[in-house]
């Protein structure tokens, strides 16, 4: 089984892609390759941030000076 990519590496991965592809130098298969590693790359990260986005808590003060948490709502 693959081990899946950290949010780092996985943006990493999508930024060298797009530098490949902007540079202009690769043959069409290998444009295509780079590219759907990028695509690749690209919903690995928007797995992670969605991922993340439900664990994180925002930390309210209250009129007591205590710390209530509430989940993380846009």
């Amino acid at each position: 089984m693959a081990k899946k990519k950290g949010f780092e590496s996985s943006l990493k991965a999508l930024e060298d892609a797009v530098s490949r592809l902007e540079e202009g130098d690769l043959e069409l298969e290998e444009s295509l390759k780079t590219f759907e590693q990028g695509v690749k790359s690209a919903a690995e990260c928007r797995k992670a941030l969605a991922k993340v986005e439900l664990q994180v808590e925002t930390l309210l003060k209250q009129p007591d000076g205590s710390l209530s948490r509430e989940a993380f709502d846009e």
